[in-house]
């Protein structure tokens, strides 16, 4: 069974973009969410094909998002001056603008799993001893973090004030992005309103989002918050093992793999970075490493599983609820 560096080389055949495929993947996705919007738009007779329509945007973003989330990884189309255009743009209308997304998820990257680094671009972790010798306050600061309701309203607390007010306001120079894609949010929000109706503004803008960035701040939750996950101190930290013992594999069926961009094979991901995501599948085919990783799905009784594990216990080497 190969580990560490041979592991990691092992996916490196795999680490190449097909540049027709990522042009083909990222267009029709695109197509497909203005496609979506437009029927909403122009569908104000048929309520329900409206609101199925505007469900569906939901989840398309949630895709485009991942290929977004490849590029900029580097995994796709790098150095294409019309992607770097296109997920630029596409980056401020979803709230993740480019300067925020990609150092704070570059971090994660570095530092996932590892107990007491800062939790830039991930969910914070507490040991129970630390949790315990905490102030009410911070307890219940860290509880609010990781509570479901913040979960689930992520498109107000992860990508809003997250990824938008907070960036800002931390480097307002650096961030600039973050501010002018929230002004032009809300911007489009008003016209919208002005224009079609608080029911325009629900369907079109308020009800994707608000679908698209629940799923997203999830899957982000699960994929390293999970019954069977490990997390080690800085000196015992390695990138394989936190990838392989920290990382998801989520099963999924056919339709959650294309809606989520393959993101369940997130154990790969996270050794290998730059593996575009129309290629994970065929990474774990043919490596069989890779088939031990541990696992969780998309059922109501392995969601509460992940969404009540809350600390660190070292002793037991788990998380565990409170």
């Amino acid at each position: 069974m190969r580990t560490g560096k041979q592991l990691i080389l092992a996916t490196k055949p795999f680490a190449r973009d097909v540049t027709w495929k990522s042009w083909y993947y990222t267009l029709t996705t695109a197509i497909i969410l203005a496609g979506l919007l437009t029927a909403v738009y122009i569908n104000e007779t048929l309520p329900f094909l409206r609101i199925a329509c505007s469900i569906l945007c939901g989840l398309v973003i949630v895709r485009m998002f991942v290929i977004y989330h490849d590029h900029q990884h580097h995994a796709i189309l790098h150095r294409s001056l019309p992607a770097d255009i296109l997920f630029t743009l596409f980056g401020i209308f979803v709230l993740a603008p480019t300067s925020i997304w990609k150092r704070s998820h570059d971090h994660h990257h570095n530092h996932n799993s590892k107990l007491f680094s800062a939790s830039i671009g991930s969910y914070p972790i507490m040991t129970k001893e630390k949790f315990e010798g905490s102030t009410a306050a911070e307890q219940r600061a860290y509880l609010a973090v990781r509570h479901p309701l913040t979960i689930l309203f992520g498109y107000l607390s992860m990508f809003v004030y997250g990824m938008c007010v907070r960036s800002f306001l931390c480097s307002p120079l650096k961030h600039w992005d973050s501010i002018l894609a929230l002004v032009l949010h809300i911007g489009v929000g008003v016209f919208i309103f002005l224009n079609l109706g608080w029911t325009g503004w629900l369907l079109l803008q308020f009800l994707p989002f608000f679908i698209a960035c629940a799923i997203g701040a999830y899957l982000f939750y699960a994929q390293h918050n999970f019954p069977g996950v490990t997390f080690n101190e800085k000196e015992e930290w390695c990138h394989d093992n936190a990838a392989m013992a920290s990382s998801s594999y989520m099963l999924m069926s056919p339709f959650w793999k294309w809606v989520t961009g393959n993101i369940g094979y997130h154990h790969i991901h996270h050794l290998n970075a730059r593996v575009p995501f129309y290629r994970l599948p065929e990474a774990m085919a043919n490596i069989p490493e890779l088939q031990q990783a541990k696992t969780t799905t998309l059922h109501p009784r392995e969601i509460w599983a992940c969404l009540r594990l809350k600390v660190w216990h070292p002793e037991k080497n788990e998380m565990v609820p409170l």
